[in-house]
């Protein structure tokens, strides 16, 4: 079954694996593993295709989200949900001076531990609730996407020499 994708033109692998990095959930901590082992990508190939693709996102759900949660926040189920969590992001943000000097620290530690529910994606959403500018919100955005990817990097690594 895996070796029609291993027999795809390499650039195609490429494509399927930056493609990969820019689901959510999946991101960079999943793309990296089926680069590598099921595309058999190198491991600085599979980084650097996930990487594009992980960083991909960010600028457009930075940037344009907020037309989204105005759409669906026409409707009542929506707009609370939507109400509540922009709310709750941004309070704790206000309500202390010191927690606003660590936005960006917090961003980049968000996305740059690889565990569930924390990645670009939601680092992102995060960004737009608090509304960073996105020239203010890329930097640790992006240095957590490439600090995610070694960390994965080096797992996956670590998993390949225990199991080779």
């Amino acid at each position: 079954m895996i070796e029609w994708l291993q027999a795809l033109p390499e650039f195609i692998r490429y494509i399927l694996t930056a493609i990969i990095g820019m689901t959510p959930v999946i991101e960079i901590r999943g793309a990296i593993p089926i680069g590598y082992w099921t595309f058999h990508l190198s491991y600085l190939e599979s980084f650097i295709a996930s990487f594009i693709g992980n960083i991909i996102p960010i600028y457009f759900i930075v940037k344009y989200i907020r037309p989204l949660f105005d759409f669906f926040g026409r409707w009542k189920v929506f707009r609370v949900i939507i109400d509540w969590a922009t709310n709750k992001a941004t309070k704790k943000i206000e309500e202390s001076e010191r927690l606003q000097n660590f936005v960006s620290l917090g961003l980049f530690l968000f996305v740059a531990i690889p565990v569930p529910t924390t990645g670009a994606w939601v680092g992102s959403l995060i960004a737009n609730f608090l509304n960073l500018p996105v020239k203010k919100a890329m930097p640790p955005l992006v240095a957590g996407v490439f600090v995610a990817g070694i960390i994965v990097l080096f797992v996956t690594g670590g998993i390949n020499t225990i199991i080779a």
